[in-house]
């Protein structure tokens, strides 16, 4: 961004609702945070609309019938119960005529209510179902190293092994395509400093070592060698950017034809996400991840600054549901009351004060070399 100025003391951006809270946010001169010039470039980049959406969405769809011919399914999908990856699902049948397999995380973690979605949407769109079942003592054993390493990010865990069992699932069956929910218009304001390293196995593995008690002998993973091949093997296609996407349409299509049921804010679908994101991540690391789902939803315009701001005011979710979920966290966990009290009061740290790829002397390495060539 040219002409950035570094923030000081408290500010928020003039465009969308993005704050200091983002320790690497810079404004220019008119006090437009990075943020939002970052998703007028991915606009222009990577989001189709109109008649080009539609010539783009049509090829990919042909290319992938075309690919799947004689096996059982042609491209897979993630399914959460959440709004976009539903609605993923519904395009894939419905708009595109495609044959999904619909692949599931279960964490342990799940609401009644998105596994009530996922079970009824499938059904009436008649997709078949793989659901992975993650091994709890091993994974609540992760998720515990994750909050004691006390880093912001203790999700990663879950979106790591929700994008591995993807691409198991496309190697499994042959398959050569993954239709993400992921996209430019409700995901476009996330900080790195508030979540980082979600593909890397060396960090994930790391953070278990030095504070979990037993090996990740089960949990899916992507290694720098999977990361590699599977690039060059299996497509990842944010299929959203070309489907004119707004969240209120996708709402209304999926309340009045599948019969989904909202759940509330944004992965509310799990207990987990909504404790972590509405409790822990505002009370002991200062920032609220609704600044960057509100502040996409003003720069795609469904909202305006103002409902933004308006809906910041309120409680992440009811306190009395925070209780509720702090109780069952704790007890599902495994923990005390006062074991939770010392991870919520450790100071916290960040994804570089641990071994990561990205952190690696040879990576450092290259990206000099890369730096030095674009001179």
């Amino acid at each position: 961004m040219v002409g950035a100025i570094k923030a000081v003391g408290n500010r928020t951006c003039t465009r969308c609702i993005m704050d200091m809270s983002d320790p690497d946010i810079t404004f220019d001169a008119n006090g437009v945070c990075h943020h939002c010039h970052a998703y007028d470039e991915a606009v222009r980049t990577r989001l189709l609309t109109g008649d080009a959406a539609k010539r783009k969405r049509d090829d990919i769809a042909a290319e992938i019938r075309e690919a799947g011919r004689g096996k059982p399914y042609d491209c897979i999908i993630g399914i959460s119960g959440g709004v976009d990856s539903t609605y993923v699902a519904y395009a894939a049948r419905k708009l595109l005529g495609l044959r999904p397999l619909a692949v599931h995380l279960d964490n342990g973690w799940n609401s009644e209510l998105a596994v009530k979605n996922i079970q009824h949407v499938l059904e009436k769109l008649n997709i078949e179902l793989f659901t992975e079942v993650l091994d709890w003592d091993e994974f609540r054993d992760l998720q515990l190293a994750f909050l004691r390493a006390s880093t912001p990010d203790s999700e990663i865990p879950t979106d790591h092994a929700i994008v591995s069992v993807l691409y198991q699932q496309a190697r499994r069956h042959g398959v050569k395509y993954i239709l993400s929910g992921c996209n430019v218009r409700t995901e476009s304001h996330l900080p790195p400093a508030w979540s980082r390293g979600h593909s890397d196995w060396r960090y994930i593995q790391g953070l278990q070592k030095q504070f979990g008690t037993r090996p990740l002998a089960t949990f899916p993973h992507r290694n720098m060698f999977n990361l590699v091949w599977d690039a060059r093997t299996i497509q990842w296609i944010d299929i959203l950017n070309y489907l004119d996407y707004r969240k209120d349409e996708a709402l209304r299509v999926l309340q009045d034809e599948l019969g989904w049921q909202y759940y509330g804010g944004k992965h509310y679908e799990s207990i987990y996400t909504r404790f972590y994101q509405g409790h822990i991540l505002p009370k002991k690391f200062g920032f609220d991840k609704r600044l960057m789902h509100l502040s996409s939803l003003v720069c795609s315009g469904e909202i305006t600054r103002d409902q933004a701001l308006a809906e910041l005011e309120k409680p992440p979710y009811p306190e009395d549901m925070q209780a509720s979920d702090r109780e069952y966290t704790i007890k599902k966990l495994g923990i005390t009351d006062a074991d939770f009290e010392q991870i919520m009061k450790a100071p916290p740290k960040k994804f570089e004060d641990y071994p990561s790829y990205e952190n690696s002397k040879v990576v450092k390495a290259l990206r000099r070399v890369r730096s030095m060539l674009r001179r």
